[in-house]
C-alpha cells in the first residue's frame, strides 16, 4: 500500500534557495496541512529569561491561566515586551495576576521573537520557582514544527525523497521525546541539536514543507510494536551505523546499526575523514569534570584516557563505545564515548565522531583518524542523499536505516 500521498501546495511566489539559504516570513507562503490540535509542540525557548519581546501584526488573545480571562489584543509593528512584575507577568501596560500567559494569534498569523526569530503558533510564558524568571514557551502544531525542523536538519536542495525520509524522522522522534518526556515537564523539545534544531518560519522553504506536506502524519514503529520510537539521524555514519544501546544506552530492534556504504560517496571530505584534533589536558579536565563532577572527586585530574570497548565491522569501520579514564591518583572511571566527545566538545564539531583513536600524551589528548560526524545513529542524512540519488524512495531508505521499522499515521 502507498502510504505517501502528493499535495499540491499553491504559493505567492517562487524563490531560488541555495545551502543555507532561509526565506523571510511572508503573511502568505508555502501552505501547511496543520495536525489535530492535541498534537501540538511545547518548544522551549528560554528557560530562564527576565524579559521577552514578541511582535504580531494581527489581533491577538492573551490567557491568564490561572483564571481562563481572555484579552483581546490589536496587533501592529511595534515589540511588546513581556517580564515579572511583583509575581505577576506584565505583557505591554497590561499586568495579569497569574503564574502563565498564553499569547495567541486569532488569525494564526506567524509572531517575532526577541526580533530574531519568527514562529508559527502561539507563546507561553512561565513564571520560573525563583520569581525572577520566565520559562518561554512556543506551542506549535507538529506540521508546523516540522516546517521548521527539516530544513534546518537537512539542505532544502537535496533530492526530494531523502528530505521525506527527514521528516518522517523528525516527526517519530519529536513524537517519542514528547510522550516519553514531556508529561513531566512544561515542555517538550528543546530549539537545539540537543533534540532537534528547530529555526521557525525563516527555515521554511517550499520543497521542505511539501517533505512535511507529502508525509503528512506518518511516523516509523519499532518492529511489531505500534508505539513511535527515538528515530535518531546524525550527518554521516563513516561507513557504518551504530546500534544505539552503546551510544545512547536504549534499546530497539530498528536501531541496530547496519553496513552503509552510501555516505562515502556524498559527503564532503571534511566530514568524512576529519583531521587531527588536539585538546590540552587542562580544557579536557575542566569541561569533563563540569558536567561530571563526581568524576573529579574520585580521580583528582585525568592523566590517561583509552577505548575499552570498539564496534568493529567487517568493513574496516571501527567505533569507540567506551573509554576508560585513568587519574592522576591511579583510580579509574568510565564513560560512553559519545558522552566523552560532547563533554569535550560541545558542539561536535571538532571531535566529529567516536570513531577515532584516542592518543594520551603528556601535555594534551589527540584525537586521530577520524571518520564521520555525529553520533552514527540511525539514519545517516548523507548516506539517504545518495541513496535518493539512486532513485530510493523515503519508504526504502527508512526501512534500510531503522531495519523492521514499521509505518503508521498518526492520526
Amino acid at each position: 500500500m502507498k502510504i505517501f500521498h502528493t499535495i499540491i501546495v499553491i504559493c505567492a511566489g517562487l524563490c531560488v534557495l541555495g545551502a543555507g539559504c532561509v526565506t523571510e516570513p511572508q503573511s502568505a507562503g508555502p501552505v501547511i496541512i496543520q495536525s489535530p490540535p492535541e498534537y501540538s509542540i511545547k518548544v522551549l525557548l528560554d528557560s530562564s529569561a527576565e524579559k521577552v519581546s514578541f511582535r504580531i501584526e494581527d489581533e491577538y488573545q492573551i490567557v491568564n491561566y490561572d483564571t481562563m480571562e481572555i484579552l483581546q489584543a490589536t496587533g501592529s509593528s511595534d515589540a511588546v515586551e513581556a517580564t515579572i512584575d511583583n509575581n505577576s507577568i506584565r505583557v505591554g501596560q497590561q499586568i495579569f495576576k497569574s503564574s502563565k500567559v498564553i499569547i495567541q494569534p486569532k488569525h494564526n498569523q506567524p509572531f517575532v521573537f526577541n526580533e530574531t526569530m519568527t514562529y508559527r503558533g502561539g507563546l507561553e510564558l512561565i513564571i520560573n520557582s525563583d520569581k525572577k524568571t520566565l520559562t518561554v514557551i512556543n506551542n506549535v502544531p507538529m506540521e508546523s514544527y516540522l516546517a521548521g525542523v527539516v530544513a534546518s536538519e537537512m539542505p532544502s536542495y537535496w533530492e526530494t525523497e531523502a528530505l521525506k525520509a527527514q521528516a518522517i524522522a523528525a516527526r517519530t522522534y519529536c513524537l517519542y521525546i514528547k510522550s516519553k518526556f514531556g508529561k513531566n515537564r512544561s515542555w517538550d523539545v528543546k530549539t537545539t541539536q540537543a533534540n532537534q534544531v528547530y529555526r521557525g518560519v525563516r527555515a521554511e522553504t517550499i520543497r521542505t514543507t511539501d517533505a512535511v506536506n507529502s508525509t503528512f502524519g506518518i511516523i516509523l514503529c519499532d518492529n511489531e510494536f505500534t508505539e513511535p520510537f527515538p528515530a535518531y539521524y546524525s550527518s554521516a555514519c563513516g561507513g557504518h551505523t551504530e546500534d544505539s544501546q552503546n551510544v545512547f544506552g536504549d534499546s530497539f530492534e530498528s536501531l541496530k546499526g547496519v553496513d552503509c556504504q552510501f555516505c562515502r560517496t556524498t559527503t564532503r571530505p571534511s566530514l568524512f575523514y576529519w583531521p587531527d584534533v588536539k585538546f590540552d589536558k587542562e580544557t579536557v579536565n575542566k569541561n569533563i569534570f563540569e558536567k561530571y563532577p563526581t568524576i573529579q572527586q574520585d580521580l583528582d585530574s585525568i592523566k590517561k584516557i583509552e577505548a575499552v570497548k570498539e564496534s568493529k565491522y567487517d568493513n574496516n569501520f571501527a567505533r569507540i563505545t567506551s573509554v576508560k579514564l585513568t587519574g592522576s591518583n591511579g583510580k579509574t572511571a568510565f564513560l560512553r564515548a559519545e558522552d566523552l566527545r560532547l563533554a569535550i566538545d560541545s558542539t561536535g564539531s571538532k571531535i566529529q565522531s567516536a570513531s577515532c583513536t584516542i592518543i594520551s600524551l603528556d601535555n594534551e589528548f589527540i584525537f586521530t583518524a577520524g571518520k564521520g560526524f555525529g553520533h552514527g545513529v540511525g539514519l545517516c542524512q548523507y548516506g539517504a542523499r545518495e541513496m535518493a540519488r539512486q532513485g530510493k524512495t523515503a519508504e526504502e531508505i527508512l526501512s534500510f536505516y531503522y531495519p523492521g521499522c514499521r509505518f503508521k499515521s498518526m492520526y
